[in-house]
């Protein structure tokens, strides 16, 4: 008969309950803190396996992964999709930043030559310009015409310095770049291999009933495709044709006007119009009246329109959230986690509000 008294046990077990979880925790922290220095490769990773794993187990879903045959398969489709993946990744992205540094420089060398050697052509727009920052002022700013031109060229000179800081330092990051592309491939086969074993280990591992880790999770690959195909695809998109239109219609500068469109149309409202109606509007101010015309009925019809098209196509009412709260959502990402917050801000938000909505739920029927 045990002498133990159940009511000296129990808050044992409670003690041991709590440093067992403060335990937890720590080692928790300790396991973020060495993973951070590679949580943007995991990162994106994770979300190039979570957007090209449909079509991975459609392709492998007939194998056998019992015989040797079905193994060996199974490793040759991991590496085809990995190579693929990377491939994809790399020349795109190689193309735009060569490009686009080589025009941003062209860009900046133009607009300083017009301000430098043609001033006339502005002229009267600083001027314009200068009498309502004095009218604003009350006249206690006194700005001309000139002082606003020698702004813009030190702006410029800035820019033009900061993009040659920028090219010059490049090769300090090949290493980090290389490495980072190296853990993505090794993090990707992985994915194709193991990838529903993997994801069993960690969600198992979190102490969560198990209906609210489907639904999470659930919601965590309808978040992540529906992100990428209702605005970051549409947004690509969209901006690969404006650079094809630009390019046609001779604008200058076409890829980095179609970086930045790509950016633009997030915003609602007004998205890639704050690029293309300005452009046509010079065009025609220019001289080319039929070409300025003919360039923004383009422009609306295959780069507005396209958004117009195809966002609804590719969303579907999934990602019920107003698109204001997914711009603020997304550039308070980019502010806060760098480029990654681009995925990790709307998600976020949308993940509140999910988990939320679940407390709520809880809430009623507890009640």
């Amino acid at each position: 008969m045990s002498n133990i008294d159940p009511n000296m046990a129990h808050p044992q077990r409670n003690i041991q309950n709590y440093v067992f979880g403060a335990i937890l925790v720590l080692l928790l922290l300790a396991v973020l803190r060495l993973l951070a220095p590679i949580f943007t490769a995991l990162l994106w990773s994770t979300l190039l396996y979570i957007l090209i794993s449909p079509l991975h187990r459609l392709l492998i879903r007939n194998l056998n992964f019992d015989t040797l045959k079905g193994k060996i398969l199974r490793n040759v489709w991991a590496v085809v999709f990995t190579l693929g993946t990377i491939v994809i990744i790399l020349f795109p992205l190689s193309f735009v930043i060569s490009i686009f540094f080589r025009q941003f420089m062209e860009m900046v060398r133009y607009a300083r030559d017009i301000l430098n050697e043609r001033p006339e052509y502005l002229n009267d727009i600083f001027e314009k310009i200068a009498e309502i920052m004095r009218d604003i002022s009350a006249g206690q700013a006194y700005i001309t015409a000139e002082d606003i031109r020698h702004q813009i060229i030190n702006f410029l000179t800035t820019q033009q310095q900061r993009i040659l800081g920028i090219g010059s330092s490049v090769f300090r990051y090949i290493g980090s770049f290389s490495i980072n592309m190296l853990l993505m491939t090794f993090s990707i086969f992985f994915f194709f291999v193991d990838g529903p074993y993997l994801a069993r280990l960690v969600l198992g591992a979190i102490p969560i009933r198990s209906e609210y880790i489907s639904t999470l999770t659930t919601k965590f690959l309808d978040i992540t495709r529906n992100l990428f195909l209702g605005y970051i695809i549409v947004a690509a998109l969209q901006s690969s044709i404006a650079y094809i239109i630009y390019t046609i219609f001779g604008v200058k500068g076409s890829l980095v006007l179609a970086v930045i469109t790509f950016f633009l149309v997030f915003i609602p409202m007004f998205g890639a119009t704050v690029i293309w109606i300005p452009v046509g509007i010079m065009k025609i101010a220019g001289g080319d009246i039929a070409g300025g015309i003919l360039f923004m009925i383009v422009s609306a019809i295959f780069i507005s329109g396209t958004d117009n098209i195809l966002r609804p196509f590719f969303l579907k009412d999934r990602i019920r959230l107003h698109p204001l709260i997914i711009l603020f959502a997304i550039f308070g990402g980019l502010a806060t986690f760098g480029f990654n917050g681009f995925i990790l801000g709307p998600v976020l938000v949308i993940f509140f509000l999910t988990v939320l909505d679940m407390f709520l739920t809880e809430h009623k029927i507890k009640q």
